[in-house]
């Protein structure tokens, strides 16, 4: 169920019978010539399609993450961690007055793994709650078959291209970019990260065959019920 598609009624008749929220946690951030909303799109298109059996809503997805090495790139959005901390808190406390108590966090953006760590003392001062943080694009299964379709899957490439995040008109091109040791990217500024990344992908190729990546789809929308569905 879509949250945005519900009114207040709605939402008080699920808590009478259960108390289960699924957030999506995207970023707005470079991705070469994919959308910069690749992130936001991925978690929140996983999470509904993970809970459409389940009849567990789903929040709008949080569009906006932590990734201040990409900020030379224009269009990317980055929040501080203390920003970024106070936001989700107030959102589940805000879900928690309701009577939410089992949440689930479908993370799509790297950068916002940190948070989980000072976020998971919220869930350890209100004992009734608990919370699972679930990175949908590694977790085991998918990852695996990731992995087995292409071992060259970095950020904004072939991975992340699914019909869902291209920009109509905007071509991909059709090569394989060499990969990027992530060592250059710590500790340098976002200037210099643009200076190495180029167009924005760490390497491998754009894209691959619609029928390669729906096969992934189908295996991550499936791990993710079973994550939510075990909360």
């Amino acid at each position: 169920m879509n949250l945005r598609e519900m009114n207040w009624m709605q939402v008080e008749a699920y808590l009478e019978a259960d108390d289960r929220i699924v957030i999506p946690l995207g970023s707005t951030e470079q991705h070469a010539y994919l959308s910069l909303f690749t992130d936001a799109i991925l978690a929140e298109r996983v999470a509904l399609e993970a809970c459409g059996p389940l009849g567990i809503p789903v929040c709008p997805v949080v569009p906006f993450g932590m990734t201040p090495r990409f900020l030379a790139y224009p269009g990317t959005i980055s929040l501080r961690t203390e920003t970024y901390l106070a936001l989700l808190e107030d959102l589940v406390t805000s879900l928690h007055g309701q009577g939410f108590r089992r949440f689930v966090f479908v993370n799509g953006h790297g950068g916002n793994c940190p948070i989980w760590s000072s976020l998971s003392l919220w869930f350890e001062k209100n004992i009734d709650c608990r919370g699972v943080f679930h990175d949908w694009w590694r977790a085991p299964e998918t990852w695996r078959i990731v992995t087995a379709t292409d071992p060259v899957a970095m950020h904004a490439s072939w991975m992340e291209n699914f019909p869902w995040t291209r920009i109509a008109g905007i071509a991909q091109p059709d090569e394989a970019k060499p990969a990027i040791m992530l060592e250059q990217l710590h500790d340098v500024t976002p200037e210099m990260v643009r200076i190495r990344l180029g167009d924005g992908n760490f390497g491998g190729r754009y894209a691959r065959a619609d029928a390669e990546m729906h096969a992934i789809w189908a295996i991550a929308v499936e791990e993710t019920r079973r994550v939510i569905a075990a909360v």
